[in-house]
């Protein structure tokens, strides 16, 4: 991949596909100019998910984390671009919604706060989990995708600019 080039996985969870929000999230990354090399529908079982959330596995809401991932389909992406996991989290906002700003996507499209999740949910739905370092999205990335399903060699944004 390179020093700068990077890939990341997001993941439209089940609160953001329920509310018809995926193609608003997908424009988001596009007019950025990360490039999609991977993308499908599935809903998970609570194998993947649990795989998935397994950095959270000792933590009081990970039943809530595996419960809510589980409880619809869930669009899995695959992004590429340079410094991508930077990028995309400061595309995506805050983890609480309520704390993100106008302009990302929990900025625009969720309010939910800790406590009323809390309240209410045990977790907070906030339509979106993007990966948090290189690291953690090679590994997520295999939890959601096998290398077939990955675009390679797919013309990039930055290609042939000075």
């Amino acid at each position: 991949m390179g020093k700068t080039w990077e890939r990341s996985l997001v993941l439209v969870k089940p609160d953001g596909v329920k509310r018809a929000l995926i193609g608003a999230i997908l424009s988001k990354f596009e007019n950025v100019g990360l490039t999609v090399t991977g993308i499908k529908l599935i809903w998970p079982d609570s194998s993947r998910a649990e795989k998935h959330c397994e950095s959270h596995r000792d933590k009081p809401f990970f039943e809530g984390l595996v419960g809510l991932l589980t409880s619809g389909p869930v669009v899995a992406l695959v992004l590429e671009g340079a410094h991508a996991v930077s990028v995309i989290r400061k595309i995506v906002g805050a983890t609480e919604p309520k704390e993100a700003i106008p302009g990302t996507i929990r900025g625009d499209y969720c309010h939910m706060s800790y406590e009323r999740s809390r309240e209410r949910l045990g977790v907070i739905p906030n339509l979106i989990h993007a990966s948090e370092n290189s690291t953690s999205a090679t590994a997520e990335i295999a939890v959601w995708f096998t290398e077939d399903e990955i675009v390679e060699g797919y013309a990039r944004f930055d290609e042939g600019v000075m």
